[in-house]
Protein backbone atom coordinates (compact mmCIF):
# COMPACT_ATOMS: atom_id res chain seq x y z
CA UNK A 1 0.00 0.00 0.00
CA UNK A 2 2.91 2.40 0.30
CA UNK A 3 3.27 3.04 -2.99
CA UNK A 4 -0.13 3.13 -3.66
CA UNK A 5 -1.03 6.95 -6.17
CA UNK A 6 -3.20 9.12 -3.90
CA UNK A 7 -6.09 11.42 -4.98
CA UNK A 8 -5.97 14.85 -4.80
CA UNK A 9 -5.73 15.61 -0.95
CA UNK A 10 -5.81 12.37 0.21
CA UNK A 11 -3.42 10.86 2.85
CA UNK A 12 -2.38 7.29 3.01
CA UNK A 13 -3.83 6.64 6.07
CA UNK A 14 -7.39 7.99 4.32
CA UNK A 15 -7.04 5.50 2.18
CA UNK A 16 -6.39 2.82 4.11
CA UNK A 17 -9.69 3.43 6.17
CA UNK A 18 -11.64 3.63 2.61
CA UNK A 19 -10.91 0.09 1.92
CA UNK A 20 -11.69 -1.09 5.32
CA UNK A 21 -15.14 0.16 4.42
CA UNK A 22 -15.10 -1.43 1.40
CA UNK A 23 -14.24 -4.69 3.01
CA UNK A 24 -17.05 -4.28 5.72
CA UNK A 25 -19.50 -3.58 2.90
CA UNK A 26 -18.66 -5.67 0.09
CA UNK A 27 -16.40 -8.44 2.07
CA UNK A 28 -12.79 -8.12 1.85
CA UNK A 29 -13.17 -10.93 -1.50
CA UNK A 30 -14.24 -8.15 -3.69
CA UNK A 31 -11.86 -5.36 -2.27
CA UNK A 32 -8.50 -5.22 -4.13
CA UNK A 33 -5.46 -2.63 -2.80
CA UNK A 34 -2.42 -5.11 -3.51
CA UNK A 35 0.27 -4.09 -6.37
CA UNK A 36 -0.65 -6.57 -8.77
CA UNK A 37 -4.36 -6.00 -8.48
CA UNK A 38 -3.38 -1.96 -9.43
CA UNK A 39 -0.98 -3.04 -11.85
CA UNK A 40 -4.22 -5.33 -13.56
CA UNK A 41 -6.06 -2.21 -13.50
CA UNK A 42 -3.72 -0.35 -15.65
CA UNK A 43 -4.16 0.75 -19.53
CA UNK A 44 -2.33 -1.66 -21.58
CA UNK A 45 -2.20 0.31 -24.16
CA UNK A 46 -1.03 3.83 -22.53
CA UNK A 47 1.20 6.29 -23.64
CA UNK A 48 2.32 7.19 -20.54
CA UNK A 49 2.56 4.48 -18.29
CA UNK A 50 2.77 6.97 -15.24
CA UNK A 51 -0.73 7.95 -15.76
CA UNK A 52 -3.70 6.94 -14.66
CA UNK A 53 -3.06 4.59 -11.81
CA UNK A 54 -5.55 3.24 -10.10
CA UNK A 55 -5.06 3.24 -6.12
CA UNK A 56 -7.06 -0.27 -6.17
CA UNK A 57 -10.36 -1.83 -7.15
CA UNK A 58 -13.92 -3.10 -5.99
CA UNK A 59 -15.80 -5.50 -7.46
CA UNK A 60 -19.45 -5.16 -6.24
CA UNK A 61 -22.07 -7.83 -7.90
CA UNK A 62 -25.22 -6.20 -7.00
CA UNK A 63 -27.15 -3.32 -6.97
CA UNK A 64 -27.44 -2.80 -3.38
CA UNK A 65 -23.68 -3.61 -3.28
CA UNK A 66 -22.82 -0.84 -5.78
CA UNK A 67 -24.79 1.63 -3.59
CA UNK A 68 -23.02 0.55 -0.28
CA UNK A 69 -20.04 1.06 -2.84
CA UNK A 70 -21.17 4.34 -3.65
CA UNK A 71 -21.53 5.61 0.35
CA UNK A 72 -18.26 4.62 1.44
CA UNK A 73 -16.81 7.15 -1.99
CA UNK A 74 -19.25 9.50 -0.78
CA UNK A 75 -18.20 9.32 3.10
CA UNK A 76 -14.04 9.33 2.47
CA UNK A 77 -15.12 11.81 -0.68
CA UNK A 78 -12.75 9.26 -2.68
CA UNK A 79 -13.33 9.24 -6.56
CA UNK A 80 -14.71 5.68 -8.30
CA UNK A 81 -14.29 4.57 -11.82
CA UNK A 82 -16.81 2.57 -12.89
CA UNK A 83 -15.73 0.23 -15.71
CA UNK A 84 -17.87 -2.51 -17.36
CA UNK A 85 -15.39 -5.13 -18.64
CA UNK A 86 -12.80 -2.81 -18.91
CA UNK A 87 -11.94 -4.14 -22.58
CA UNK A 88 -12.26 -0.60 -24.24
CA UNK A 89 -8.45 -1.14 -25.13
CA UNK A 90 -7.24 1.93 -27.36
CA UNK A 91 -9.01 4.34 -25.17
CA UNK A 92 -7.67 3.26 -21.39
CA UNK A 93 -9.22 0.16 -20.78
CA UNK A 94 -9.73 -0.46 -17.41
CA UNK A 95 -7.09 2.77 -15.99
CA UNK A 96 -9.15 5.72 -14.23
CA UNK A 97 -8.61 9.20 -15.84
CA UNK A 98 -8.18 10.58 -12.14
CA UNK A 99 -5.04 8.99 -10.74
CA UNK A 100 -5.58 7.23 -7.28
CA UNK A 101 -9.01 6.56 -8.08
CA UNK A 102 -10.84 3.41 -7.51
CA UNK A 103 -11.68 1.03 -9.85
CA UNK A 104 -15.43 0.00 -9.75
CA UNK A 105 -14.97 -3.05 -11.39
CA UNK A 106 -18.61 -4.76 -12.59
CA UNK A 107 -17.07 -7.46 -14.72
CA UNK A 108 -19.13 -9.73 -12.39
CA UNK A 109 -22.73 -8.61 -13.02
CA UNK A 110 -23.62 -11.26 -15.81
CA UNK A 111 -27.70 -11.77 -16.15
CA UNK A 112 -29.05 -11.73 -19.09
CA UNK A 113 -33.08 -11.41 -19.27
CA UNK A 114 -34.39 -12.31 -23.08
CA UNK A 115 -37.64 -11.68 -24.42
CA UNK A 116 -37.82 -14.15 -27.89
CA UNK A 117 -41.14 -12.69 -28.96
CA UNK A 118 -39.75 -9.44 -29.18
CA UNK A 119 -36.00 -9.64 -29.35
CA UNK A 120 -34.98 -7.59 -26.54
CA UNK A 121 -32.85 -8.74 -23.96
CA UNK A 122 -31.95 -6.49 -20.18
CA UNK A 123 -27.96 -6.90 -19.50
CA UNK A 124 -25.99 -6.61 -16.46
CA UNK A 125 -23.05 -4.59 -17.38
CA UNK A 126 -20.33 -7.64 -16.84
CA UNK A 127 -22.71 -9.69 -20.01
CA UNK A 128 -19.10 -9.69 -22.88
CA UNK A 129 -20.46 -10.34 -26.26
CA UNK A 130 -19.29 -13.90 -25.78
CA UNK A 131 -21.48 -14.38 -23.25
CA UNK A 132 -24.39 -12.77 -25.00
CA UNK A 133 -23.67 -14.63 -28.00
CA UNK A 134 -23.00 -18.03 -26.30
CA UNK A 135 -26.39 -17.87 -24.40
CA UNK A 136 -28.30 -17.34 -27.75
CA UNK A 137 -26.66 -20.20 -28.93
CA UNK A 138 -27.24 -22.01 -25.86
CA UNK A 139 -30.69 -21.36 -26.08
CA UNK A 140 -31.32 -21.46 -30.25
CA UNK A 141 -33.08 -17.97 -30.15
CA UNK A 142 -33.47 -16.84 -33.55
CA UNK A 143 -31.40 -13.46 -33.57
CA UNK A 144 -27.75 -12.01 -34.00
CA UNK A 145 -25.80 -9.80 -32.33
CA UNK A 146 -24.02 -6.69 -33.84
CA UNK A 147 -20.08 -7.19 -32.28
CA UNK A 148 -17.11 -5.13 -32.05
CA UNK A 149 -14.14 -5.76 -33.58
CA UNK A 150 -12.64 -6.10 -29.82
CA UNK A 151 -15.42 -8.50 -29.03
CA UNK A 152 -14.01 -9.06 -25.60
CA UNK A 153 -15.53 -5.82 -23.94
CA UNK A 154 -19.06 -5.41 -22.55
CA UNK A 155 -22.12 -5.27 -24.44
CA UNK A 156 -23.19 -2.40 -21.98
CA UNK A 157 -20.03 -0.64 -21.79
CA UNK A 158 -19.75 -0.46 -25.55
CA UNK A 159 -22.93 0.58 -26.71
CA UNK A 160 -22.36 3.30 -23.26
CA UNK A 161 -19.02 4.57 -25.60
CA UNK A 162 -21.03 4.54 -28.82
CA UNK A 163 -19.18 1.51 -30.08
CA UNK A 164 -20.24 0.21 -33.47
CA UNK A 165 -20.45 -3.19 -34.92
CA UNK A 166 -20.74 -4.56 -38.91
CA UNK A 167 -24.91 -5.54 -39.16
CA UNK A 168 -27.77 -3.02 -39.42
CA UNK A 169 -27.82 -2.86 -35.55
CA UNK A 170 -24.50 -1.70 -35.63
CA UNK A 171 -24.82 1.54 -33.88
CA UNK A 172 -25.34 0.13 -30.38
CA UNK A 173 -26.05 3.13 -28.83
CA UNK A 174 -29.00 3.32 -31.24
CA UNK A 175 -30.28 0.52 -29.70
CA UNK A 176 -30.44 1.01 -25.95
CA UNK A 177 -34.24 0.55 -24.58
CA UNK A 178 -34.05 1.59 -20.51
CA UNK A 179 -31.85 1.94 -18.18
CA UNK A 180 -31.01 1.18 -14.93
CA UNK A 181 -29.08 3.53 -13.01
CA UNK A 182 -27.61 4.21 -9.85
CA UNK A 183 -27.08 7.72 -9.28
CA UNK A 184 -23.81 8.76 -7.90
CA UNK A 185 -25.63 9.71 -4.38
CA UNK A 186 -27.09 5.97 -4.30
CA UNK A 187 -30.38 6.66 -5.68
CA UNK A 188 -31.88 3.97 -8.32
CA UNK A 189 -33.45 5.36 -11.16
CA UNK A 190 -35.04 3.46 -14.06
CA UNK A 191 -35.48 5.01 -17.86
CA UNK A 192 -38.11 5.51 -20.15
CA UNK A 193 -40.92 2.87 -19.30
CA UNK A 194 -38.87 1.70 -16.60
CA UNK A 195 -39.95 4.53 -14.43
CA UNK A 196 -43.68 2.82 -14.73
CA UNK A 197 -44.02 0.14 -11.89
CA UNK A 198 -44.70 -3.59 -13.61
CA UNK A 199 -44.36 -1.93 -17.38
CA UNK A 200 -44.46 -4.70 -19.88
CA UNK A 201 -42.94 -2.01 -22.17
CA UNK A 202 -39.34 -1.38 -20.43
CA UNK A 203 -37.51 -2.85 -23.50
CA UNK A 204 -40.12 -1.98 -25.90
CA UNK A 205 -40.71 1.94 -25.95
CA UNK A 206 -37.31 3.83 -25.52
CA UNK A 207 -38.59 7.39 -24.18
CA UNK A 208 -41.36 7.51 -21.53
CA UNK A 209 -42.59 10.64 -20.50
CA UNK A 210 -40.82 13.44 -20.29
CA UNK A 211 -37.18 13.93 -20.74
CA UNK A 212 -35.70 11.00 -22.53
CA UNK A 213 -32.80 10.18 -20.29
CA UNK A 214 -30.88 7.14 -21.92
CA UNK A 215 -28.27 9.16 -23.43
CA UNK A 216 -27.38 11.42 -20.71
CA UNK A 217 -26.00 8.22 -19.10
CA UNK A 218 -23.70 7.37 -22.46
CA UNK A 219 -20.30 8.39 -22.37
CA UNK A 220 -21.21 10.63 -19.12
CA UNK A 221 -20.56 10.42 -15.08
CA UNK A 222 -24.03 11.15 -13.70
CA UNK A 223 -24.38 7.64 -13.01
CA UNK A 224 -23.74 4.12 -12.67
CA UNK A 225 -25.84 1.71 -15.36
CA UNK A 226 -26.35 -1.47 -14.02
CA UNK A 227 -28.99 -2.46 -16.46
CA UNK A 228 -29.57 -2.20 -20.15
CA UNK A 229 -32.47 -2.69 -22.62
CA UNK A 230 -31.11 -3.54 -26.12
CA UNK A 231 -33.04 -4.45 -29.41
CA UNK A 232 -31.41 -7.42 -31.04
CA UNK A 233 -31.75 -8.46 -35.12
CA UNK A 234 -33.64 -11.10 -35.44
CA UNK A 235 -31.76 -13.64 -37.51
CA UNK A 236 -32.20 -12.80 -41.24
CA UNK A 237 -33.53 -15.57 -43.62
CA UNK A 238 -31.04 -15.07 -45.97
CA UNK A 239 -27.70 -12.39 -46.32
CA UNK A 240 -26.17 -11.22 -49.24
CA UNK A 241 -23.38 -8.72 -50.61
CA UNK A 242 -19.52 -8.27 -51.83
CA UNK A 243 -16.38 -7.11 -50.73
CA UNK A 244 -14.73 -5.13 -52.61
CA UNK A 245 -11.30 -4.07 -53.33
CA UNK A 246 -10.31 -0.17 -55.27
CA UNK A 247 -6.93 -0.05 -56.21
CA UNK A 248 -5.83 3.68 -55.62
CA UNK A 249 -6.04 6.57 -52.82
CA UNK A 250 -8.11 8.82 -54.93
CA UNK A 251 -11.06 5.93 -55.21
CA UNK A 252 -11.90 7.07 -51.56
CA UNK A 253 -13.97 9.58 -53.04
CA UNK A 254 -15.92 7.78 -55.35
CA UNK A 255 -16.73 4.93 -52.53
CA UNK A 256 -18.22 7.37 -50.25
CA UNK A 257 -20.19 8.99 -53.09
CA UNK A 258 -21.42 5.86 -54.53
CA UNK A 259 -21.95 4.09 -50.66
CA UNK A 260 -23.38 6.73 -48.91
CA UNK A 261 -26.17 7.46 -51.00
CA UNK A 262 -27.24 3.94 -50.88
CA UNK A 263 -27.21 4.04 -47.18
CA UNK A 264 -29.60 7.08 -46.89
CA UNK A 265 -31.87 5.17 -49.10
CA UNK A 266 -31.49 2.59 -46.77
CA UNK A 267 -30.91 0.13 -49.42
CA UNK A 268 -27.63 -0.89 -47.19
CA UNK A 269 -29.16 -1.23 -43.74
CA UNK A 270 -25.67 -2.17 -42.55
CA UNK A 271 -22.74 0.49 -40.83
CA UNK A 272 -20.06 -0.40 -43.65
CA UNK A 273 -16.53 0.65 -43.10
CA UNK A 274 -14.31 1.85 -45.82
CA UNK A 275 -10.71 0.49 -44.71
CA UNK A 276 -6.91 0.94 -45.52
CA UNK A 277 -4.83 -2.15 -46.75
CA UNK A 278 -3.10 -1.72 -43.42
CA UNK A 279 -5.96 -2.49 -41.40
CA UNK A 280 -6.60 -6.10 -43.55
CA UNK A 281 -2.40 -6.62 -43.33
CA UNK A 282 -1.56 -5.56 -39.57
CA UNK A 283 -3.57 -8.79 -39.08
CA UNK A 284 -2.27 -11.39 -40.70
CA UNK A 285 1.45 -9.94 -41.34
CA UNK A 286 4.30 -7.82 -39.32
CA UNK A 287 6.39 -4.77 -40.20
CA UNK A 288 9.36 -6.64 -39.64
CA UNK A 289 8.65 -9.20 -42.21
CA UNK A 290 8.80 -6.24 -44.94
CA UNK A 291 11.59 -3.60 -43.94
CA UNK A 292 13.92 -2.77 -40.91
CA UNK A 293 13.64 1.13 -42.26
CA UNK A 294 12.37 3.53 -39.48
CA UNK A 295 9.64 6.21 -40.72
CA UNK A 296 6.24 5.66 -42.67
CA UNK A 297 6.64 2.51 -44.87
CA UNK A 298 7.69 3.47 -48.58
CA UNK A 299 5.21 3.07 -51.27
CA UNK A 300 6.75 -0.17 -53.29
CA UNK A 301 6.28 -1.50 -49.62
CA UNK A 302 2.66 -1.01 -49.41
CA UNK A 303 2.55 -2.50 -53.01
CA UNK A 304 4.64 -5.65 -52.15
CA UNK A 305 2.22 -6.09 -48.93
CA UNK A 306 -0.56 -5.27 -50.78
CA UNK A 307 0.26 -7.93 -53.97
CA UNK A 308 1.05 -10.73 -51.38
CA UNK A 309 -2.78 -10.67 -49.39
CA UNK A 310 -4.50 -9.25 -53.05
CA UNK A 311 -5.81 -6.24 -51.14
CA UNK A 312 -6.19 -2.95 -52.50
CA UNK A 313 -5.55 0.20 -51.29
CA UNK A 314 -9.18 0.54 -49.63
CA UNK A 315 -11.35 -2.01 -49.07
CA UNK A 316 -15.38 -1.95 -48.18
CA UNK A 317 -17.47 -5.00 -47.22
CA UNK A 318 -21.20 -4.62 -47.86
CA UNK A 319 -24.11 -6.90 -47.03
CA UNK A 320 -27.92 -7.00 -47.22
CA UNK A 321 -29.67 -8.79 -44.69
CA UNK A 322 -33.61 -9.77 -44.06
CA UNK A 323 -35.76 -11.35 -46.76
CA UNK A 324 -33.93 -13.34 -50.22
CA UNK A 325 -36.45 -11.51 -52.69
CA UNK A 326 -35.65 -8.56 -51.01
CA UNK A 327 -32.47 -9.01 -51.08
CA UNK A 328 -31.75 -10.25 -54.51
CA UNK A 329 -33.62 -6.90 -55.60
CA UNK A 330 -31.08 -4.35 -53.83
CA UNK A 331 -27.91 -6.73 -54.91
CA UNK A 332 -28.25 -5.74 -58.23
CA UNK A 333 -28.57 -2.30 -57.26
CA UNK A 334 -25.49 -2.26 -55.14
CA UNK A 335 -23.69 -4.06 -58.07
CA UNK A 336 -24.39 -1.76 -60.55
CA UNK A 337 -23.64 0.94 -58.51
CA UNK A 338 -19.84 -0.78 -57.38
CA UNK A 339 -19.14 -1.53 -61.11
CA UNK A 340 -19.87 1.92 -62.54
CA UNK A 341 -16.87 3.17 -60.08
CA UNK A 342 -14.32 0.36 -61.73
CA UNK A 343 -13.00 -1.40 -58.44
CA UNK A 344 -10.26 -3.84 -58.57
CA UNK A 345 -12.17 -6.86 -57.33
CA UNK A 346 -15.92 -7.93 -56.39
CA UNK A 347 -16.12 -11.01 -54.32
CA UNK A 348 -19.78 -11.99 -54.20
CA UNK A 349 -20.82 -13.74 -50.78
CA UNK A 350 -24.49 -15.47 -50.15
CA UNK A 351 -26.02 -17.30 -47.19
CA UNK A 352 -29.32 -18.57 -46.76
CA UNK A 353 -31.09 -19.73 -43.23
CA UNK A 354 -29.88 -23.17 -42.13
CA UNK A 355 -26.64 -23.54 -44.18
CA UNK A 356 -23.53 -23.35 -42.91
CA UNK A 357 -22.29 -19.64 -41.55
CA UNK A 358 -19.21 -17.77 -41.54
CA UNK A 359 -18.02 -16.71 -38.49
CA UNK A 360 -17.09 -12.79 -38.67
CA UNK A 361 -17.97 -9.73 -37.86
CA UNK A 362 -21.43 -9.75 -40.53
CA UNK A 363 -22.77 -12.99 -38.75
CA UNK A 364 -22.63 -10.60 -35.49
CA UNK A 365 -19.92 -14.06 -34.54
CA UNK A 366 -17.93 -12.37 -31.55
CA UNK A 367 -14.55 -11.52 -32.70
CA UNK A 368 -11.44 -10.74 -31.43
CA UNK A 369 -8.36 -10.94 -34.28
CA UNK A 370 -8.43 -7.28 -35.26
CA UNK A 371 -6.44 -6.80 -32.00
CA UNK A 372 -3.58 -8.27 -33.40
CA UNK A 373 -2.87 -5.36 -35.19
CA UNK A 374 -1.41 -4.18 -31.93
CA UNK A 375 1.68 -6.35 -32.86
CA UNK A 376 2.46 -4.99 -35.99
CA UNK A 377 5.37 -2.81 -34.58
CA UNK A 378 6.54 -5.79 -32.41
CA UNK A 379 7.34 -5.41 -28.61
CA UNK A 380 4.60 -4.13 -26.28
CA UNK A 381 2.27 -3.11 -28.94
CA UNK A 382 -0.47 -0.69 -28.74
CA UNK A 383 -2.69 1.54 -30.34
CA UNK A 384 -5.14 4.65 -29.33
CA UNK A 385 -7.67 5.78 -32.03
CA UNK A 386 -8.17 9.41 -33.38
CA UNK A 387 -12.04 9.49 -34.73
CA UNK A 388 -13.55 12.59 -36.07
CA UNK A 389 -16.87 13.00 -37.24
CA UNK A 390 -17.14 14.10 -41.00
CA UNK A 391 -19.53 14.85 -43.48
CA UNK A 392 -20.68 12.04 -45.63
CA UNK A 393 -18.97 13.72 -48.79
CA UNK A 394 -16.27 12.20 -51.13
CA UNK A 395 -14.01 15.46 -51.24
CA UNK A 396 -14.75 15.99 -47.43
CA UNK A 397 -13.26 12.42 -46.76
CA UNK A 398 -10.40 12.44 -49.42
CA UNK A 399 -9.19 15.75 -48.35
CA UNK A 400 -9.54 14.32 -44.66
CA UNK A 401 -7.93 11.20 -45.49
CA UNK A 402 -4.86 13.16 -47.35
CA UNK A 403 -4.04 15.36 -44.31
CA UNK A 404 -4.26 12.95 -42.25
CA UNK A 405 -1.99 10.72 -44.28
CA UNK A 406 0.53 13.80 -44.84
CA UNK A 407 1.09 13.85 -40.94
CA UNK A 408 1.56 10.26 -40.19
CA UNK A 409 4.46 10.57 -42.95
CA UNK A 410 5.47 13.74 -41.52
CA UNK A 411 5.65 11.93 -38.26
CA UNK A 412 7.15 8.54 -39.65
CA UNK A 413 4.37 6.26 -38.69
CA UNK A 414 1.91 3.99 -40.78
CA UNK A 415 -1.57 4.79 -41.81
CA UNK A 416 -4.05 2.63 -40.60
CA UNK A 417 -7.79 4.57 -41.19
CA UNK A 418 -11.15 3.86 -41.65
CA UNK A 419 -14.41 5.85 -42.52
CA UNK A 420 -17.12 4.33 -41.22
CA UNK A 421 -21.03 4.78 -42.39
CA UNK A 422 -23.74 6.01 -40.33
CA UNK A 423 -26.85 6.95 -42.26
CA UNK A 424 -25.85 10.80 -42.41
CA UNK A 425 -21.98 10.65 -41.25
CA UNK A 426 -18.55 9.68 -41.53
CA UNK A 427 -16.62 8.35 -38.78
CA UNK A 428 -12.84 8.82 -39.45
CA UNK A 429 -11.30 5.96 -37.64
CA UNK A 430 -7.23 6.53 -37.29
CA UNK A 431 -5.33 4.09 -35.51
CA UNK A 432 -2.15 5.05 -34.26
CA UNK A 433 -0.49 1.73 -34.00
CA UNK A 434 2.96 1.82 -31.71
CA UNK A 435 5.78 -0.25 -29.81
CA UNK A 436 6.05 0.68 -26.13
CA UNK A 437 9.43 -0.60 -26.31
CA UNK A 438 10.64 2.12 -28.52
CA UNK A 439 11.06 5.36 -26.62
CA UNK A 440 11.11 7.14 -29.94
CA UNK A 441 8.52 5.87 -31.16
CA UNK A 442 6.40 6.79 -28.25
CA UNK A 443 7.81 10.37 -27.82
CA UNK A 444 6.07 11.19 -30.99
CA UNK A 445 2.62 10.07 -29.90
CA UNK A 446 1.54 12.87 -27.87
CA UNK A 447 2.44 15.82 -30.84
CA UNK A 448 0.82 13.59 -33.02
CA UNK A 449 -2.44 13.53 -32.16
CA UNK A 450 -2.43 16.53 -30.90
CA UNK A 451 -1.74 18.09 -33.88
CA UNK A 452 -4.36 15.94 -35.50
CA UNK A 453 -6.89 17.54 -32.90
CA UNK A 454 -6.39 20.48 -34.09
CA UNK A 455 -6.30 19.54 -37.91
CA UNK A 456 -9.82 18.12 -38.01
CA UNK A 457 -10.43 21.02 -35.05
CA UNK A 458 -9.52 23.77 -38.34
CA UNK A 459 -11.85 21.82 -40.69
CA UNK A 460 -14.81 21.71 -37.69
CA UNK A 461 -14.54 18.74 -37.25
CA UNK A 462 -14.75 16.58 -33.59
CA UNK A 463 -13.89 13.46 -32.42
CA UNK A 464 -16.54 11.17 -31.01
CA UNK A 465 -15.01 9.42 -28.33
CA UNK A 466 -11.19 9.85 -27.37
CA UNK A 467 -8.46 8.37 -24.94
CA UNK A 468 -8.22 9.22 -21.48
CA UNK A 469 -5.44 11.08 -21.85
CA UNK A 470 -7.21 13.52 -24.53
CA UNK A 471 -10.46 14.10 -22.97
CA UNK A 472 -10.26 17.35 -21.67
CA UNK A 473 -8.73 18.28 -25.32
CA UNK A 474 -11.48 17.01 -27.20
CA UNK A 475 -14.16 18.08 -24.81
CA UNK A 476 -12.83 21.53 -24.75
CA UNK A 477 -12.61 21.60 -28.84
CA UNK A 478 -16.54 21.99 -28.18
CA UNK A 479 -16.48 25.77 -27.68
CA UNK A 480 -19.51 27.18 -29.48
CA UNK A 481 -20.79 30.10 -27.58
CA UNK A 482 -17.86 29.88 -24.62
CA UNK A 483 -17.97 26.08 -24.28
CA UNK A 484 -22.10 26.21 -23.27
CA UNK A 485 -22.37 22.31 -23.69
CA UNK A 486 -19.49 22.21 -21.31
CA UNK A 487 -21.29 24.15 -18.58
CA UNK A 488 -24.05 22.40 -19.41
CA UNK A 489 -22.59 19.11 -18.49
CA UNK A 490 -20.54 20.07 -15.07
CA UNK A 491 -23.72 21.98 -13.49
CA UNK A 492 -25.23 18.23 -13.91
CA UNK A 493 -22.82 16.93 -12.83
CA UNK A 494 -22.94 18.86 -10.05
CA UNK A 495 -26.33 18.69 -9.34
CA UNK A 496 -26.08 14.72 -9.23
CA UNK A 497 -22.89 13.87 -7.55
CA UNK A 498 -22.29 16.50 -4.95
CA UNK A 499 -19.15 15.56 -3.67
CA UNK A 500 -17.46 14.63 -7.36
CA UNK A 501 -16.50 11.10 -6.34
CA UNK A 502 -17.98 9.34 -9.96
CA UNK A 503 -15.36 9.26 -12.18
CA UNK A 504 -14.09 12.84 -12.29
CA UNK A 505 -13.23 13.73 -15.53
CA UNK A 506 -14.84 11.30 -17.62
CA UNK A 507 -15.32 13.07 -20.82
CA UNK A 508 -14.05 16.57 -19.86
CA UNK A 509 -16.84 16.34 -17.09
CA UNK A 510 -15.09 17.92 -13.70
CA UNK A 511 -16.72 18.26 -10.73
CA UNK A 512 -16.57 21.86 -8.91
CA UNK A 513 -13.06 21.88 -7.12
CA UNK A 514 -11.50 19.42 -9.74
CA UNK A 515 -11.80 21.58 -12.84
CA UNK A 516 -15.20 22.20 -13.35
CA UNK A 517 -16.42 24.72 -15.91
CA UNK A 518 -17.83 27.42 -14.22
Amino acid sequence: MADAPLPPDFTLQKLTQAQRAFESALGAGKVFFEDLDRVTYQDKFAVQDSAHLPAGAIAPTTVEEVQAALKVANQYRLPLWPISRGKNLGYGGSAPLLSGSVVMDLSGMKKIEFDEEFGTVLLEPGVGFYDLYDYIQANNLPYWLSTPGNSWGSVVGNALDRGVGYTPYGEHTKNICGLEVVLPTGEVVRTGMGAFSNAPTWQAYPFGFGPGWDQMFVQSNFGVVTKMGMWLMPEPESLMGMDVEFDRPEDLKAMVDTIGPLRRERVLQQSPSIGNWLRAAAVATTRDEWTDKPGALEDHVIDAIRKRFGLGWWGVSLRLYGREDVNKAAYKVLEKAMNDINPMLIKPTTWRKGEPMEYSGWTGTPITFPMQNANWYGGRGGHIGFSPIIPQSGSAALAQFQRTYARYKEYGMDYQGSFAFGERHLTNVNAMLFNKDDPAMMAKVDPFFRQLVADAKAQGYGEYRTHLDYMDLVADSYDWNGGALGKLNSKVKDALDPNGILAPGKNGIWPKGLGGRA
